[in-house]
């Protein structure tokens, strides 16, 4: 399967990024970066380490929008680390400086050199997907699937009631994409239960920098937040997506009618999914419903094993955490 990620590094990216970069059944084409966990320049700057950490320098990046199309940029440093991210990582050298093409033009270039073939993966703030829509608007019909993280559809949100962080940062964004792109929503409904156990976390490699990050990116919730969400460890949003693309069976998807609110404080980024039928307008999407957490622990363990135990620590000049 031919990838392309966009992404805001941020913990539970990083792992998304470990994981699609570890597995042999996808072709990770690029990287494009948005705001998000941190502002873009961050962002950017650590989805190029976490490259470096995996030697994968091969895989180009494309730095994107640093705000959301209307509304002010909100970061997570608070929950995911100064800088956006925890842990040691490595600065990045030439190797992975990014292409002098906008995120949402790459998005777009590669969808026409991959017609056809290429799933999208949108992980952060959907800027730079609703940007590509605006200049392409036939990029759906380019593609073979968007699969975004984000939205609550039949749960409450992290951010306000009713909205999670990625439609949240950007609502306006994720109603065009919504809308126009006929996407697969893996929102909070599945993903909050995509945790790997205290024991298993536990279980890895922390003798080396990489080991000691990944326990990091997996371990960035506090109590309050575990409790909040009644979980024994971080919920890895963002690799679900990635392991229901290597694992097709990790994911129950159904089809509905669905928007994203935008024009209140109490609505915005809220995703609503006619469950019911009352609207009469047919699906625009899919949601996913349901996910077997035990497959999604196995292709993820599987993955962070393989990565540590090929990483070459000391060729890649790891230093404290920015």
């Amino acid at each position: 399967m031919t990838v392309l990620i966009d992404t805001d590094p941020g913990c539970d990216d990083a792992v998304a990024l470990v994981l699609a970069l570890e597995r042999s059944e996808l072709d990770v084409v690029g990287l494009t970066t948005v705001h998000g966990n941190a502002p873009v320049e961050e962002t950017t700057e650590n989805a190029r380490s976490i490259l470096e950490v995996l030697n994968r320098t091969d895989v180009p990046v494309a730095m994107g929008a640093d705000r959301p199309l209307l509304v002010d940029l909100e970061t997570a440093e608070h929950i995911h680390g100064e800088g956006g991210i925890r842990g040691e990582l490595p600065p990045p050298g030439p190797e992975t400086q990014p292409v002098d093409t906008h995120a949402a033009q790459f998005i777009i270039e590669q969808a026409r050199e991959h017609e056809g073939k290429l799933t999208l993966a949108a992980i952060g703030p959907l800027t730079n997907v609703a940007l590509a829509l605006a200049i392409e608007p036939e990029l759906p019909e380019l593609l073979d699937e968007l699969i975004v993280m984000g939205g609550a559809a039949f749960v409450p949100g992290n951010i306000t009631p009713l909205a999670e962080a990625n439609f949240h940062a950007d609502p306006h964004a994720a109603r065009r994409v919504v809308r126009d792109a006929t996407p697969t929503i893996v929102g909070l409904d599945v993903t909050t239960s995509a945790t790997l156990p205290p024991d298993r976390v536990e279980s890895l490699p922390q003798d080396d920098p990489l080991g000691r990050s990944i326990d990091e990116w997996l371990t960035y919730y506090d109590d309050d937040r575990l409790e909040r969400y009644g979980i024994e460890s971080a919920a890895i949003h963002d690799a679900l997506v990635i392991a229901g693309l290597v694992d097709d069976a990790v994911l129950e998807t159904d089809p509905y009618p669905m928007t994203v609110g935008t024009d209140s404080e109490l609505d915005r980024g809220a995703l609503v999914c006619d469950a019911n039928s009352v609207t009469g307008e047919p699906p625009n999407g899919t949601v996913a419903v349901g996910v077997d957490d035990e497959r999604f622990r196995t292709v993820l363990a599987e993955s962070l094993e393989r990565a540590l135990s090929r990483a070459d620590v000391e060729a890649t000049g790891f230093q404290s955490s920015r």
